[in-house]
Parts: C-alpha cells; sequence; structure tokens
C-alpha cells in the first residue's frame, strides 16, 4: 500500500538543503540527527560565501571599504540576533565559538568574582556536560556548592522540587531549557522567577529551544541565556550569549586581547564597551555572518509555525514508538520537543541500532548525548536518539520506523 502525505512544512522547504537530496548505502537520507547539529539552508551557505568571497577583511578598525561592508554586514547580525530572541538592544549579545564557550564566559567572570565558600548554585542531572563541568571548576576555586534537580516520573523538572532546593545561600541557577535526552521543556519562566525573588541570578541553556520554538529573553526575565549557530541553521563555531546590560557591565573580561581594549599601556588598559568588552580578538566574522542570515531564514518562515510543525511531527513519531514493544523511551509522554530517545529490550546496544540504521541511510545519534550524570541516574549507559526538524517528513518517519523495527528483529535473532 502506498500511504499519501498532506503538503506540509517540509515540503516547502525541502529544496533549500542541497545536502538532504543525496543517497547514503544506496538509499535516500533521512536525517534524524538535529538535536545534535542542524542542516544549513542554501541562503546561509551563500552568505558565507559571499562575505569570503566579495568583503573578506577584519572587521570594526579598518578604514577602507572591504573593512567597513564586513562591520556592518558582521554587526547586522547581531541586531538580527537581539531581534530574534527580543533582548533590549544588540548590546546585550555576545558573539562566542559555541553555547560551552558562552558558559565558560559566565563562570570564568561573574561565577569567580561573585561566588564565594558557601554559596550555592542549582544545576540538575538532566544537563549538557557543558552546563554542569564549568561550574564545577568554578566551585572548585571557589567553595561554593553544588545542588542537582532530579526530573520527576514524566522526566520532567518542577517548581516544587525547585524551590525545595532554593535557600538563601542560592547564588545561581543554571538549567536546561529543553532536555538533549529526555525531550522535557522545563518551567524556566517559572523558576527564573522565584530565584529572583530569593536574589539569586538565572542562566539558561537554549541550544534545545531557540532553534525550535518562539523565544523572548524579557518575557522569561533570565540574567542569561545561550545558544549555538550550528543547531540552528547557521554554521558550526559561533553561537552567543545574550545577557542583561547591567550584568554584563559589572562582569570583568573573559579573554584579553585585540578587539576588546580601549586603551593598552604598559602598567594597565582600559576596555571597549559592550558587547565588544567579551570579543577578544579577530572574530569568527563569516560565521557570524551566516548566523544573521540563519536568523533571517527561521523569521522567514516563522518561529511559531516551526514549532506547531515540530510538534506534529513528535506526536507522529512518539506515537509510532510507543507501538513497538521492545522500547523504552525516556521523557514525557505528552507534551514534549522533536526528539525520542529511547533504549532496546534484549541487550541490544543504541550504537548498534545507529550503525544498522545507517545502512539504510538513515543518521540518528547513540551514546550518552553529552549527558552521561542523567544517563547514569536513569540507570542505563546510552540511549538511541531521534530528533527532528521543520525539513523532515512523516514520510521519513514512517520509513524510520520501518528500518527500526527491521534492525530490532535482526538482532534479536542474532541474539536468539
Amino acid at each position: 500500500m502506498t500511504l499519501t502525505y498532506a503538503k506540509t512544512l517540509a515540503d516547502q522547504v525541502r529544496a533549500d538543503f542541497e545536502i538532504l537530496n543525496q543517497e547514503i548505502n544506496g538509499k535516500s537520507l533521512i536525517y534524524f540527527d538535529n538535536a545534535a547539529s542542524s542542516q544549513k539552508p542554501k541562503s546561509v551557505i551563500a552568505a558565507w560565501k559571499y562575505y569570503y568571497e566579495h568583503d573578506n577583511a577584519n572587521v570594526h578598525r579598518g578604514a577602507h571599504t572591504l573593512s567597513a561592508r564586513a562591520t556592518d554586514a558582521y554587526e547586522g547580525a547581531r541586531d538580527k540576533i537581539a531581534k530574534f530572541v527580543n533582548a533590549k538592544s544588540s548590546q546585550e549579545i555576545i558573539y562566542t565559538r559555541n553555547a560551552s564557550e558562552a558558559i565558560n564566559l559566565v563562570a570564568y567572570t561573574w561565577g569567580w568574582a561573585n561566588l564565594k565558600a558557601g554559596d550555592e548554585v542549582i544545576l540538575s542531572v538532566m544537563e549538557h556536560h557543558s552546563n554542569i563541568v564549568p561550574w564545577q571548576l568554578i566551585a572548585q576555586r571557589t567553595g561554593a556548592v553544588l545542588k542537582f534537580l532530579e526530573p520527576n516520573r514524566e522526566g520532567v523538572l518542577t517548581v516544587e522540587q525547585f524551590k525545595s532546593l532554593l535557600t538563601s545561600q542560592t547564588k545561581l541557577v543554571s538549567l536546561v531549557h529543553v532536555s538533549n535526552t529526555l525531550g522535557c521543556v522545563n518551567p524556566v519562566e517559572e523558576i527564573t522567577a522565584h530565584a529572583h525573588a530569593q536574589g539569586a541570578k538565572v542562566l539558561i541553556d537554549a541550544c534545545q529551544s531557540v532553534p525550535h520554538m518562539p523565544i523572548d529573553v524579557q518575557k522569561l526575565d533570565c540574567d542569561w541565556l545561550v545558544a549555538s549557530g550550528h543547531k540552528m541553521c547557521a554554521p558550526t563555531g559561533i553561537g552567543f550569549l545574550y545577557g542583561k546590560r547591567d550584568i554584563l557591565l559589572d562582569m570583568p573580561p573573559f579573554m584579553g586581547g585585540g578587539e576588546m581594549i580601549a586603551d593598552v599601556f604598559l602598567d594597565r588598559s582600559t576596555y571597549a564597551d559592550l558587547p565588544h568588552k567579551f570579543e577578544a580578538g579577530t572574530p569568527a566574522i563569516g560565521e557570524a555572518i551566516a548566523l544573521g542570515a540563519a536568523v533571517d531564514y527561521l523569521t522567514a518562515i516563522g518561529m511559531d509555525k516551526i514549532h506547531a510543525y515540530e510538534q506534529e511531527l513528535i506526536n507522529y513519531l512518539m506515537a509510532a514508538l510507543m507501538e513497538i514493544p521492545d522500547i523504552t523511551i525516556y521523557g514525557p509522554k505528552g507534551d514534549r520537543a522533536g526528539l525520542a530517545a529511547f533504549t532496546i529490550d534484549h541487550g541490544i546496544h543504541a550504537n548498534d541500532i545507529a550503525a544498522m540504521l545507517d545502512q539504510d541511510g538513515i543518521a540518528i545519534r547513540s551514546g550518552h548525548h553529552c549527558t552521561q550524570p542523567l544517563h547514569r541516574y536513569l540507570g542505563i549507559n546510552g540511549t538511541a536518539r531521534a530528533s527532528v526538524y521543520f525539513y523532515n517528513t512523516k514520510a521519513e518517519i514512517d520509513n524510520f520506523i520501518i528500518a527500526l523495527n527491521e534492525a530490532i528483529a535482526f538482532f534479536k535473532r542474532a541474539i536468539a
């Protein structure tokens, strides 16, 4: 029987992603590894290429035309990002290599300057390693204490448990908005309000939310928010930190060097205004411009539209996965983001499933997804993870489910 599908958002944008129009091992590529990194539309690649072919020069200090054009494009992209997340000013957007660098920036500037022995930092067991390791290092240096929220039975952080950990000693809360393993959407707006009532600052890891749903930093009222470009249709090597202007002004520089200075004397230096105080050295100019192009692309589609379509896809995927008796799916069964991490009974390893699916041209992720503490908390070594984006289709999900069932059957026969 040949299935028919209604026209969708994916049909409108699919031609923009040339990489998806290829075969892997003789099969049409099905890319379900979007939580790790998204694909890039032609307009983003073209923006990166145009800079290097037409405007390649260093930014800010050049007096010639190429430098002026490069600077306009580079700072124009910052303006687009600020508008995309509804920051009050582009001065609140700091370019970083990725979200990991953005978190480290906050840890080694604000954290080192403000945390002391006995102060508490609240994280969760579902955090990406990039939102655990920097705080471990700062805690070792300052004597601050790390406390960890645990998800409830549905795999979501609750406000009630957060309030039970919050004390007058809590100085920082740093939490993931959407878990890259559980797929849960955590109540960060409510958590932020309670943290602020206690005088604590809040950092939100939005790597899995900024590319997939509308984000308003003023509504969230977070003090910092981080995201990676490569998960939102932009190149690798570029991300951003949003920070409230008054907090950024009080933070010391992250790295010293060119671009972040006002004046340098042999015995002292003064620093540039925001946001350049935190951007030492020649930046990733082409990548930042391409990130601006990615923001243009997502904005033209509409984040509400992207989110609604992804919800349709993940509901379809979850319903199909739950029909397979050999699978355990982690995270909420209801409201969730566009990813599903799962294990398979009979001792079938996630890596083996991923390798078998690759033979059918299907790309998924397997392993601990940089969330080893969460996997230990769940009592498992790793999971297989399928993650969708707005260019994916229900037909791809159907083919994935067929291939997954065939792979499970193959390994069950091999084990028997």
